[in-house]
């Protein structure tokens, strides 16, 4: 027979979660958070997970949501637990991922008395949420403590992001019935409105009117509906479309790998490269080059489009279009117009020369982080997803043309290293398709307590790409022109062998080219357990390399 608790309290927060058709809770072990423990676990519309670590729990989550798109809760016991969710709080808070984070408390007589394991739990994300809602211990409050709940799990899934519920919980934790409230299913659709035609004329005259148009992509979830929107855009010889791999989208006249365009740029071409319009949509931007040009070199005009915030990332944000992209550009395009330009063909032309001597460079370069990625990336299986490490390893991978068939997602948001493997993992557990992560050695070791769950599918992969201690400080000038390289790398001779004994991966190593032609043969061959392939590069070689590889750019 199932067991529900008793507590009321605890019962009207997992009723609400099934009303609003929340399906999978991630949960770290405690006692303070026994009556949702035993209630999730008992229902049975509600897929559970144990993750004793709660910054893996929280990052576990995160992947699931993002492949979902659709909130995931996360559950913990009281104190120090809950400060260990922030760093992925915040990620799902500048990446646009509804996470439910309920946190078990104590009740206000007993904080700040000195009992054991109790903090200020109240408002402890307010930086970074939606919404925080502090529940009330006592029936007096049972209408407020329902109303904060519900507009919680509203906001997580209209706005797309992190709420917190508070719950405090007075002893006994432990007792049981056999029956819970139940409450109607809700249903939180918002229905968009298009934005006023006569006004977005306007708009559209200036964009008719001007003959340098870029349209800058960062990070999405893959659309059938933007990536035909966005080919529109390739028609009108006045515009061109520059994209992240994280864009999910393709097209031969996109210019996909920025940097790589922009780096060798010469005086008079940063001028011929500023638009007179930039419009932007999607996540927040990897390159920094691009960041670079466009606050430097500013357009007349910067358009976002989203449907919750902009962000001013080159300072000139002169309008927000506070709208889902696929309705505006189903509007908009009525209104457009091809202007004559030699814009995008210039630049497109720079494209192919860039990608004749990136690959003249590759085809000759010595065994480094640049040329593992050349061997590995076209070796990733057709229509499967692949997660990416952040740090060297999305950057590396933007310089790279990348299978148009592959799903391609890194925690961007606040761009940490911190929970990569964990939301990768999550991610594969939910999505339908095989996943390979690749990572950097600092990041992966970071997030080895990511392995410590029975969830990860036998058809996952890791690449571990180890330099022996993050190559990143060698490449940017600042940290060698410094005394203290040794604290800006983590310097290291560990590898994942043991790890992959004691978490039960299939595991090999490879330290040169042949090897690893060889290994990437049958890597991805389906096999009874979860596989890691660590991959050894010369660490005092590969700054050398990348600086070379850009010099011989132009």
């Amino acid at each position: 027979m199932p067991q529900f608790p008793k507590n009321n309290l605890a019962q009207l927060v997992i009723a609400s979660c099934i009303s609003h058709q929340i399906k999978h809770v991630v949960i770290s072990p405690g006692s303070r958070n026994a009556p949702l423990t035993i209630g999730f676990s008992n229902h049975t519309s509600i897929q559970t997970y144990s993750i004793v670590d709660e910054r893996c729990a929280a990052f576990f989550a995160l992947g699931m949501a993002q492949q979902l798109q659709q909130p995931v809760a996360i559950v913990c016991t009281s104190g120090s637990a809950l400060l260990n969710y922030y760093p992925a709080v915040a990620e799902a808070f500048y990446s646009n991922i509804p996470l439910i984070i309920i946190s078990a408390d104590r009740p206000d007589h007993l904080i700040d008395i000195g009992d054991g394991q109790t903090i200020r739990q109240k408002n402890v994300f307010e930086n970074h949420i939606l919404c925080s809602s502090n529940l009330v211990a006592d029936e007096v409050s049972k209408a407020s403590n329902f109303e904060l709940v519900t507009t919680a799990l509203k906001l997580a899934k209209s706005q797309k992001g992190p709420v917190h519920i508070n719950v405090p919980f007075d002893e006994p934790l432990y007792e049981i019935t056999n029956k819970i409230v139940g409450f109607d299913e809700i249903d939180t659709v918002v229905e968009e409105v298009p934005l006023d035609v006569d006004e977005l004329q306007n708009f559209a005259d200036i964009w008719n009117a001007s003959t340098k148009k870029i349209v800058l992509v960062g990070a999405h979830f893959p659309d059938k509906l933007i990536q035909t929107q966005l080919e529109h855009f390739t028609k009108d010889p006045s515009v061109l479309v520059l994209i992240e791999n994280t864009a999910n989208v393709s097209h031969s006249k996109f210019i996909n790998s920025i940097d790589k365009l922009i780096f060798p740029f010469v005086e008079d071409e940063f001028e011929q490269f500023q638009p007179d319009i930039l419009l932007t949509l999607g996540g927040l931007i990897v390159s920094k080059k691009i960041k670079q040009h466009l606050r430097k070199y500013q357009p007349k005009h910067h358009w976002h489009i989203d449907s919750k915030r902009a962000f001013n990332t080159f300072h000139c944000l002169s309008k927000h279009f506070k709208i889902s992209p696929q309705l505006f550009f189903s509007q908009f395009f009525f209104l457009t117009k091809p202007k004559e330009s030699s814009f995008q063909q210039f630049w497109l032309q720079k494209k192919v020369h860039r990608l004749k001597n990136h690959q003249n460079f590759i085809d000759g370069c010595s065994f480094s982080d640049l040329r593992v990625f050349e061997k590995i990336l076209p070796t990733i299986p057709n229509n499967s997803q692949l997660q990416l490490g952040n740090s060297s390893i999305i950057r590396y991978s933007q310089l790279f043309n990348i299978n148009n068939t592959l799903q391609v997602f890194c925690n961007r948001g606040t761009s940490g290293i911190d929970g990569s493997t964990s939301t990768a993992i999550g991610a594969a557990i939910v999505s339908n398709i095989r996943t390979t992560f690749i990572t950097g050695d600092i990041s992966f070791f970071y997030d080895s307590n990511a392995l410590w769950n029975d969830y990860i599918p036998a058809n996952f992969r890791i690449i571990l790409i180890n330099n022996s201690g993050g190559g990143i400080f060698r490449f940017i000038p600042g940290p060698q022109q410094s005394n203290a390289l040794n604290y800006f790398e983590t310097t290291h001779n560990l590898t994942a062998e043991h790890l992959c004994k004691m978490y039960k991966f299939d595991y090999e190593v490879v330290s040169d080219e042949e090897s690893l032609i060889k290994v990437l043969e049958c890597f991805f061959e389906d096999s009874k357990q979860p596989r890691l392939l660590e991959i050894k590069t010369p660490r005092e070689k590969n700054d050398q390399i990348l600086k070379a590889y850009f010099n011989n750019l132009k």
